[in-house]
């Protein structure tokens, strides 16, 4: 099929090959962003005939978006997946249906994931479906430079939901959970105070994206973003755990809600108060920007793009 799919590993070895099994029936045109893998990574993709890249990583926006560019992909469509995310069956056949039988006004599909916590369905708490713009026409999208919470845009034509799904299943650890959490709220903090000294962009959410993608980006950005720090992710969490149904998730469901939609939200609130706080003594943005690098570790030079 004229599919080209990128898939962004580091040390993937526990999930590369189940990976790329659900996804060869759509199509052998693998590549794989990797960044530099201590592990069997790049080995079991290559096995199965992946085509392995290597290249430094900052974010999933700048990594995916280096994937597109530098891969040579000579198809017409493009797909992501994550390596800890495999598509089942009725994707597979929707997505084959999709690309035979595709009209010119859609230059992208969107799929619905379901996430997989500890062997448990998270089905409840606004988390089922999520749907997420995955498959695009080569040249009419692109990705958000955030480094949190990126989405792929399309550019011209519309989008269209396909049946079947894809599934998030990551088999690490507790740990290595809070660990990548722990990360993430780095990152989505960074997003929040370039925002505050002005100096991002729009979101690029176009209207051609989807209207859950574009509805949740609204919220997120203009009631959740401004409500004060930690009351907005106790708000959160009780919506999502009582009014969205969270609790019909069982205790493992608890657990999840709790770290993801509160704990997680909190630990964003406290890195950006800590960011607050150093910028007090600050007499102008260029020295919030080289605090801002300091407390969160990352260069911050390309930060207008």
């Amino acid at each position: 099929m004229s599919i080209s799919i990128i898939i962004l590993t580091f040390n993937e070895e526990k999930h590369i090959e189940r990976c790329v099994k659900s996804i060869l029936p759509v199509s052998n045109n693998i590549f794989v962003v990797d960044s530099y893998s201590t592990d069997k990574t790049v080995e079991i993709a290559k096995f199965y005939g992946a085509k392995v890249f290597q290249n430094p990583f900052i974010n999933q926006a700048i990594q995916f978006q280096w994937g597109v560019d530098e891969c040579n992909i000579q198809t017409e469509w493009i797909l992501r997946i994550d390596a800890d995310e495999t598509i089942d069956q009725e994707l597979v056949s929707s997505i084959q249906k999709f690309i035979n039988t595709n009209s010119p006004e859609y230059n992208g599909a969107i799929f619905n994931r379901k996430h997989i916590f500890l062997g448990k369905w998270i089905r409840f708490g606004g988390r089922y479906p999520l749907p997420m713009l995955r498959l695009f026409r080569k040249g009419t999208a692109h990705i958000e430079q955030r480094w949190m919470d990126e989405h792929i845009v399309l550019d011209s034509g519309t989008a269209t939901t396909l049946s079947g799904g894809f599934s998030d299943i990551n088999i690490n650890s507790v740990s290595w959970f809070i660990d990548k959490h722990n990360k993430y709220a780095t990152r989505e903090m960074i997003d929040i105070m370039l925002k505050k000294l002005q100096l991002t962009k729009d979101s690029g959410i176009t209207l051609q994206t989807g209207f859950k993608i574009r509805l949740k980006r609204y919220i997120k950005e203009n009631v959740y973003g401004k409500l004060p720090y930690f009351i907005r992710p106790f708000l959160y969490f009780i919506f999502r755990y009582f009014i969205q149904l969270g609790f019909l998730d069982g205790a493992r469901g608890f657990a999840y809600h709790f770290m993801q939609g509160f704990w997680y939200r909190t630990l964003v609130d406290l890195k950006c108060i800590e960011v607050d706080m150093a910028w007090s003594s600050c007499a102008n943005n260029q020295e919030k920007i080289k605090v801002l690098e300091r407390i969160s570790e990352y260069s911050l030079k390309d930060h207008n793009n």
